[in-house]
């Protein structure tokens, strides 16, 4: 018989049945049995058969057959809830850290429904003498061109090509003289940037603008954000791209800490 305390063995069952939502939404829309369901969380058949089997109750999940779906109670309440409050609060503080650090801008963007982007939360260095630079002023919420930002870069990289090619245009918008408003040209960057899992942007989107962007990637390897530092040229050179990109990835590697390893945490 456990010694644990009920408030903690109480704990313990939330975090599994939150694993096996989890584990559910990642299913065919036919969803799944028991069995597969408690494999792929790695806890016993009769503990995911009880947690299922409450869940039911409370409508988060139904049975057809012998396969649980997602409920109708979980769309109804997935509906209501902001879909970033949570991630912004555990990220804040470290993009805070990251723009401190080189006195620049760094944003954070997710990919949504529609193949763009939403840049989600921002933050500025202390002693940055100015602003953001102007065509990055009150983004929180709006979307960058894919084309011609360094977090569009990254987005278009880790799509198929064939999909690259149903949602741009052969010839591309221009921002400036160094935008590319080639097709052809911008898919050779982008096996590129596949390659190197970073992305660059240098006078593309606005004149003297440099920005960086890094992937934040899940454990099965699956894009979820996208971290980006940006300043002007006269202030954040080129001279500063390999300790850039090098504090990103300490950042982008805290960040999935934050979010994601208390999750797998308990078996």
């Amino acid at each position: 018989m456990s010694n644990a305390p009920e408030s903690d063995t109480n704990n313990i069952s939330v975090i599994k049945a939150g694993r096996l939502l989890r584990a559910l939404a990642a299913q065919p829309r036919s969803g799944a049995t028991v069995t597969t369901l408690s494999n792929e969380v790695g806890i016993s058949r009769p503990t995911a058969s009880r947690l299922l089997s409450s869940l039911e109750r409370t409508g988060l999940v139904d049975r057809v057959g012998n396969n649980y779906v997602l409920g109708w109670e979980l769309a109804r309440i997935g509906r209501l809830a902001d879909p970033y409050v949570g991630l912004v609060a555990r990220a804040q503080p470290l993009l805070q850290e990251l723009a401190d650090k080189f006195n620049e801008s760094v944003s954070l963007s997710v990919p949504n429904s529609h193949d763009g982007l939403d840049l989600v939360a921002e933050a500025v260095g202390s002693h940055v003498l100015g602003i953001i630079p102007r065509i990055s002023q009150n983004m929180v919420g709006q979307n960058y061109p894919l084309h011609a930002s360094s977090t569009g870069k990254v987005l278009l990289a880790d799509m198929p090509e064939r999909r690259i090619l149903q949602i741009l245009p052969e010839k591309l918008e221009a921002y400036t003289a160094h935008t590319i408003t080639d097709r052809a040209v911008l898919l050779k960057e982008l096996a590129q940037i596949r390659e190197q899992d970073f992305a660059i942007i240098d006078n593309e989107l606005e004149e003297e603008l440099l920005a960086l962007s890094r992937p934040i990637r899940d454990s099965s390897g699956a894009m979820v954000a996208i971290l980006t530092l940006n300043g002007p040229r006269y202030r954040f050179s080129r001279d500063r791209i390999p300790e850039a990109l090098q504090q990103m990835q300490l950042i982008v590697d805290r960040l999935i800490d934050a979010w994601w390893r208390s999750s797998t945490q308990v078996s």
